[in-house]
C-alpha cells in the first residue's frame, strides 16, 4: 500500500530499523534513533542496487516520489542513477575546489616571479579586498559576466577607476589561466570593458622649478613625524618610486660609499637598480638610522616594525603642508627629470636613474651599474641645487634657475 504524509509523519522508531514501503521500489527506512531515510531499490546490469533519495522531513513524500521517477527514467535510458550521482558529486567537488580564489592564488603564484614584490603585494591586497568577498568561493566555471560586472561596478561607484582597470585586467588573466589549464571554458571578463567607466588619461601632479622654494620651506617646517618628512625629502632627491623607498632595508645601503642597491625583486622592471646617493641623502639616512637602525626596514610601520610604513604616509605629509593635489611621490620623478634635462644632462643617465630602461634610449646589454659615476655627479648637482632653492626667497628663484 502506498504511503501517506500522515503515515510517514507518525512512524515511530523501534529497537530495530524497519521499512515502510511506498511502491515501485521506494521505501522509507526508519532507524532506532528516529531518523528517516528515503531509499530506492533497483536492478541495473543484473545487479541489485540501492539509491539514497534524501532524508525526511527535509525531503517530503512528494519530492521523494519525484526523485524516484527521475531515477527510473535514467534507468530506462541505460543510465545507472547511483553511478551518475557519484559522478555529479565528484564534479561538484572539483568545481568547489576550483573556486575563483583558488585559481587566482594559483595564477598569482605562477606570475609572481615576473613581478616586483610591491606590485605583487598590491595586486593581492586588491583581490582580497574587492573580489574575493563576492566571488572567492564561487566555482570559477560557473561565474557569469553579470556577476563580474556587478562586483567590478562597486569599484566604479567608488570612483577608483585606475584600480578598477588593474583589477579587471587581473581577473581577465585569471580566467584565461583557468581556461588554458582546463578549469573553465569561458572568460566572463573578456567583454566587460565597454560596460565600465575608464579612467581619463592624467598626469601626476608635479612641481615646477619655481615652485620648489615654497615647497621646501613648507616641508622643512612640517611638524609631524621627522621620519616621514625625511622620507619625502629622500624620495625627491633620488627619483626612486615610492614603493621602492617604502620597502627599503638597511642591508641594501652602504652609506660610506654612498650606494643603495635595490634588489630586482622590488623593481618594476625586475632588474637590480643601483642608486648613487648625494651627500644630502646620506645625511638624511644617517639621521633616520639613529631612530630605525635597529630594525630591518628603513621606514618601519608605526604599529608594526616588521611592516613598512603605509602607502599613505608621504601623501599625508604633502596634504598637511598644503600640497594635496599639487605634488605626489611620482611627481617628484617628473620634476627631477625636467630640471636635469633642462640642465643638459644626458638622457640615458636620467632614464637609468629613474629605472625606465627605455630600449630606444639605452642600447646594448643592460648593466644596472651603467653610468654610475656620471649619475652620482648628476645627483650631487641636483642635491646641491635643491639645497640652494630651500634657502632662498621665492622672489630670488629666477637667479638660480
Amino acid at each position: 500500500m502506498a504511503l501517506t504524509d500522515v503515515k510517514v509523519r507518525s512512524a515511530k522508531p523501534t529497537d530495530k530499523a524497519f521499512k515502510l514501503t511506498d511502491g515501485e521500489g521506494m521505501h522509507l527506512m526508519v532507524h532506532p534513533n528516529g531518523s528517516k531515510y528515503w531509499r530506492l531499490q533497483y536492478r541495473f546490469d543484473g545487479k541489485q542496487k540501492t539509491l539514497a533519495l534524501g532524508v525526511y522531513p527535509e525531503i517530503p513524500l512528494s519530492e521523494a516520489r519525484q526523485r524516484r521517477d527521475e531515477a527510473k527514467r535514467k534507468i530506462a535510458n541505460g543510465i545507472d542513477p547511483g553511478e551518475q550521482k557519484k559522478v555529479d558529486k565528484q564534479t561538484r567537488k572539483i568545481a568547489i575546489e576550483n573556486n575563483f580564489k583558488a585559481l587566482a592564488l594559483e595564477w598569482h603564484e605562477f606570475k609572481r616571479p615576473g613581478w616586483s614584490k610591491g606590485y605583487a603585494d598590491d595586486l593581492m591586497e586588491a583581490l582580497e579586498n574587492d573580489i574575493f568577498p563576492d566571488l572567492g568561493k564561487r566555482p570559477i566555471a560557473e561565474i557569469k559576466p553579470l556577476e563580474m560586472l556587478t562586483t567590478l561596478r562597486k569599484l566604479e561607484k567608488r570612483g577608483v577607476l585606475d584600480k578598477l582597470r588593474k583589477i579587471r585586467q587581473a581577473c581577465k588573466q585569471v580566467f584565461t589561466y583557468a581556461i588554458v589549464t582546463g578549469r573553465a571554458e569561458i572568460n566572463p571578463v573578456a567583454d566587460l570593458a565597454s560596460a565600465l567607466a575608464t579612467p581619463k588619461p592624467q598626469h601626476f601632479p608635479h612641481l615646477l622649478a619655481d615652485e620648489l622654494p615654497a615647497f621646501l620651506q613648507a616641508l622643512e617646517n612640517y611638524s609631524g613625524s621627522p621620519i616621514t618628512r625625511l622620507a619625502t625629502r629622500i624620495l625627491m632627491l633620488t627619483g626612486v618610486r615610492t614603493i621602492e623607498l617604502r620597502l627599503a632595508e638597511w642591508r641594501e645601503f652602504d652609506l660610506d660609499k654612498g650606494i643603495w642597491e635595490v634588489p630586482k625583486e622590488r623593481m618594476k622592471m625586475r632588474r637590480p637598480h643601483i642608486v648613487p646617493l648625494s651627500t644630502q641623502v646620506v645625511e638624511a639616512l644617517r639621521e633616520i638610522q639613529a631612530v630605525t637602525g635597529r630594525y630591518s626596514l628603513v621606514f618601519p610601520g608605526r604599529n608594526d616594525a616588521a611592516k613598512p610604513m603605509s602607502e599613505a604616509s608621504i601623501n599625508q605629509v604633502l596634504k598637511r603642508i598644503g600640497y594635496h593635489g599639487k605634488a605626489t611621490g611620482h611627481g617628484f620623478r617628473h620634476t627631477m627629470s625636467t630640471i636635469l634635462h633642462e640642465q643638459g644632462y644626458n638622457t640615458a643617465w636620467i632614464e637609468l636613474q629613474l629605472a625606465h630602461v627605455d630600449k630606444n634610449t639605452i642600447r646594448g646589454t643592460y648593466n644596472h651599474a651603467q653610468y654610475l659615476e656620471q649619475r652620482r655627479e648628476m645627483l650631487q648637482w641636483y642635491g646641491d641645487y635643491v639645497d640652494v632653492l630651500g634657502k632662498i626667497n621665492i622672489d630670488e628663484i629666477y637667479k638660480v634657475v
